[in-house]
């Protein structure tokens, strides 16, 4: 629905008697956005939630995001429901509906509105009408609240399921729906959502005698739903690690990271004990820091665990001498960064893209790490199990890098698939394993390429033969794990390690294709700007500029994404940093394209928007 065809609305006025009836030209149903204003720490996510999962329920695709300060409590917060018949998940820049519980944004609210669209507010907050194309609703939020005889303590918590009863009644929403949703939420605890269901009840029956329906936006039953699950990046991400195999981890609590060892630490009681002996086959261990994290996770990948660690970006620059230890002594390690707006503290509750190049260039010397990136949250799931195989396939340390966009918001999915393939543990010697590879070749050694593959052999604990042991060295050694100085073993060595390194580009997952008839522009982007990116594709499309995509997932990159930039005169690179990272990198690993590149960087912490994508490629292509 375009801002022109709903600015053409007329309003009708606040004090009309007649119910309102909208054409069917005017009824905008299960397509529009959500943003409730409130005020951070004041309870307002279980009420927004609780509408997220009863849109949902109705079968109605929805996403949510939340924007929130990085006080504990006191500051603005937001959080925008968008409501799409077509699927669309990215974040959109106005808003339709503007539920305003926080007096101190009122005048921004107001602002944000698109022509023709409304504002419920809390009727103790002085709103200045100065838009005619706006429906205002107020709503005796306190008044409600005293009369659901909850205690005072906790009339400021349940003030929020006002607006709750108030939204059902007024766009109709069904209320068992809700009552679902608050089961979820509350694990079954009849007491706590009978409780709140009264009072949305309260309110429902308020609207119902107060308020006459002068807008246009409506919601009803669809199946758009069907078969999918909602979830965010960080627990996608928990679960598949989970699913993978996760033996150890060790973490530090930093935003955006912290709710994926959380999530770890609800599951694996749940998923990872023995039935009979109900032992736990894992560890979690929050450590004192980042650095003891990082050492603690490649002390148990040398071990032979399958290990990880979380972490955002001020962590991961805490974690990178002990990554170039695991690069350089060849321990498998998994670390999932979820990127926040750096550098320095930076805006720790913001999103952002921009720890590409300190990932890839992590470490001091001549150090190279595989980079994962998923697009979605099923990819989060699938590269939580996937980046195991990965780091002991290749016995090195796998970054994955996800943001708070993907991590921490609400994304509507496919359910999960299985791990299709078996574990892939890489090349462990046991003891009879051992003792064949010295029966053949007469001896062992721990980086011995014995096989011309670049990957040698190793052992971990447990291993009782007597020749099992060796040092993982950080210092130059030979082949033995002999400690060298000798400039023939460092470079026989160095070689080997970018050899392996290389031969990972074809293996990785590779990147995600899609054509459109007639495009002579491409657009490259990674990550969470996946979303925003579809949506901008159809708008351009239909003003007459199609484009094809390509995703990239992983690094080092496949030889794919330079055969697809070959086709093009111009490839815009979508993502959400200043200095053009990804751009950067595709320069740096195929410098005679690198005059195609044209970098379009997002940079206000914000998600991207279809809108924005659009606009500046239009200007790019001076259309």
């Amino acid at each position: 629905m375009n801002l022109s065809k709903r600015s053409k609305f007329e309003m009708s006025p606040m004090n009309e008697t007649e119910p309102f009836q909208a054409t069917p030209a005017e009824r905008i149903v299960n397509d529009f956005s959500i943003t409730f204003s409130t005020v951070n720490g004041s309870g307002s996510q279980t009420a927004n939630t609780t509408l997220l999962r009863a849109l949902f329920k109705m079968g109605i695709p929805v996403s949510g995001k939340n924007i929130f300060p990085s006080n504990i409590k006191g500051l603005p917060t937001w959080y925008t429901l968008r409501l799409s018949r077509e699927g669309w998940l990215a974040r959109v820049e106005q808003d339709d509906i503007v539920v305003a519980m926080n007096a101190s944004t009122i005048q921004k609210e107001l602002d944000y509105i698109v022509p023709g669209g409304v504002l419920f507010y809390a009727d103790d907050i002085q709103v200045p009408r100065t838009r005619a194309d706006v429906t205002y609703y107020p709503m005796p939020i306190k008044q409600i609240s005293k009369d659901s005889n909850v205690s005072p303590k906790m009339r400021d918590y349940v003030a929020n399921m006002v607006y709750v009863g108030i939204l059902a009644q007024m766009l109709g929403i069904d209320l068992e729906k809700i009552r679902v949703a608050l089961d979820f939420h509350f694990k079954g605890k009849q007491a706590a959502v009978d409780g709140n269901m009264a009072i949305i009840q309260l309110a429902v029956d308020w609207a119902r005698d107060n308020l006459v329906k002068t807008d246009h936006y409506f919601v009803e039953p669809m199946n758009g739903t069907q078969d999918c699950i909602m979830s965010d990046g960080n627990t996608a991400a928990a679960l598949g690690s989970i699913y993978g195999g996760v033996q150890f981890l060790a973490w530090y609590p930093i935003t955006p990271a912290s709710s994926l060892p959380e999530a770890l630490h609800e599951y694996l009681p749940l998923l990872r004990k023995e039935k009979e002996t109900k032992r736990c086959t894992y560890a979690v261990v929050q450590a004192e820091d980042e650095l003891a994290a990082i050492g603690m996770s490649i002390g148990a990948g040398w071990a032979g665990l399958r290990a990880m660690t979380a972490t955002s970006g001020p962590g991961l620059s805490l974690m990178s001498e002990y990554l170039g230890l695991a690069y350089f002594s060849e321990v498998p390690v998994v670390v999932w960064d979820v990127q926040r707006v750096g550098p320095s503290t930076g805006l720790p509750t913001r999103t952002a893209q921009g720890d590409l190049t300190q990932a890839f260039f992590h470490s001091h010397g001549d150090c190279q790490f595989i980079i994962l990136i998923p697009g979605s949250i099923n990819e989060c799931f699938e590269l939580g199990w996937r980046a195991f195989d990965i780091a002991e396939h290749y016995q090195t340390p796998v970054i994955v890098l996800s943001d708070l966009d993907m991590g921490m918001n609400q994304w509507m999915s496919k359910p999960f698939q299985y791990p299709d393939e078996p574990i892939d543990r890489g090349k462990i010697l046991w003891e009879d394993d051992l003792q064949k590879m010295i029966d053949t070749n007469g001896k062992w050694g721990r980086y011995w390429d014995v096989d011309g593959d670049h990957i040698p052999y190793r052992t971990v604990m447990g291993n009782q033969h007597p020749a099992a042991a060796y040092f993982a060295r950080g210092t130059g050694h030979d082949e033995f794990a002999n400690y060298s100085e000798t400039g023939e073993d460092w470079q026989n060595l160095m070689t080997r390690l970018d050899a392996k390194y290389q031969s990972s580009r074809e293996a990785l997952p590779g990147p995600i294709i899609e054509t459109m008839q007639g495009s002579e522009i491409a657009i490259i982007s990674m990550g969470s700007a996946e979303f925003a990116i579809q949506e901008a594709r159809k708008l351009l499309k239909d003003v007459g500029i199609p484009s094809d995509y390509l995703r990239v997932r992983s690094i080092p990159f496949s030889k794919k994404i330079a055969d697809f930039t070959r086709a093009y005169k111009k490839v815009y690179v979508v993502e959400l940093n200043r200095d053009g990272q990804l751009k950067q990198l595709l320069m740096l690993d195929m410098p005679e394209l690198a005059t195609r590149f044209i970098q379009l960087s997002h940079l206000d912490g914000l998600p991207l928007t279809a809108k924005w994508i659009k606009e500046q490629v239009i200007r790019a292509e001076g259309k």
